[in-house]
């Protein structure tokens, strides 16, 4: 095992330990509406900062419009397909008892992106130590509120505290699973199929923000405060990704 590979799976612990650590705490101690709320719009400003500021400019570098279209097209479509069959799903069981209902299209869309966070870790410490530390900071804050954000909706959907916190660690092991893949096997991955990974990873996140974090964020208490920490969370990613 080469030292780069080494030290990205060391620093891969960070992000993932604050994942569960920040999943832990929210399905422990059971938060309220306007807990939920900030939790899903700080949640919602991160991923989208990282759509702005690590995906997009990657993506446009490249320039290949062609690639980008079968990788957005690809993803969208996906996306699309699982909330409409997990919305069928859902209407189908609404006659019968109440049962908790896993929500699978957001836990779909938390792994994508939290796929794209590791993948950006492997590749971030293969363009040097210091940008793969800045990068381990900035994720390691992101996950956390990740992590609260995915066990409020597990709570808030009546999945018992074991089997939220099974679905937090199976997410959390895609963590690992990317940034050793982007450490070692997609550096090597043509410029055509990159584009269609990033671009592909690009419309789930969006779908992410505007269809899943936002939609539950204002189905909470909502109110102005609540969603300034939308442009907070885009801020300090911000921030964080112009000292890399």
């Amino acid at each position: 095992m080469n030292e780069i590979l080494l030290k990205t799976l060391l620093y891969t612990c960070i992000p993932l330990t604050t994942f569960v650590i920040g999943g832990f705490i929210a399905t422990y101690f059971k938060p309220n509406a306007t807990f939920r709320s900030i939790i899903l719009h700080f949640a919602a400003g991160v991923v989208f900062s990282v759509v702005a500021i690590e995906l997009l400019p990657d993506i446009i570098k490249r320039h290949q419009p062609l690639y980008v279209t079968i990788g957005f097209l690809i993803g969208t479509v996906l996306m699309l397909y699982i909330k409409d069959f997990t919305e069928k799903d859902e209407n189908k069981h609404k006659t019968t008892k109440v049962i908790p209902k896993i929500p699978i299209s957001f836990l779909v869309a938390i792994g994508v992106d939290i796929l794209i966070d590791g993948f950006l870790l492997g590749i971030g410490f293969t363009s040097g130590v210091k940008a793969g530390l800045l990068l381990t900071i900035a994720l390691a804050l992101e996950m956390f509120s990740m992590g609260m954000a995915v066990a409020s909706e597990l709570t808030n959907e009546s999945i018992t505290k074991k089997r939220s916190l099974f679905h937090i660690i199976a997410l959390s092991s895609l963590f690992l699973i990317s940034a050793t893949l982007g450490g070692t096997l997609l550096q090597n991955l043509s410029n055509n199929w990159m584009e269609v990974v990033l671009s592909f990873g690009l419309s789930a996140l969006l779908f992410l923000v505007t269809e899943e974090l936002l939609v539950e964020a204002h189905n909470e208490t909502d109110k102005p405060m609540y969603t300034a920490t939308f442009f907070i969370g885009f801020l300090i990613f911000l921030i964080l990704g112009m000292t890399i």
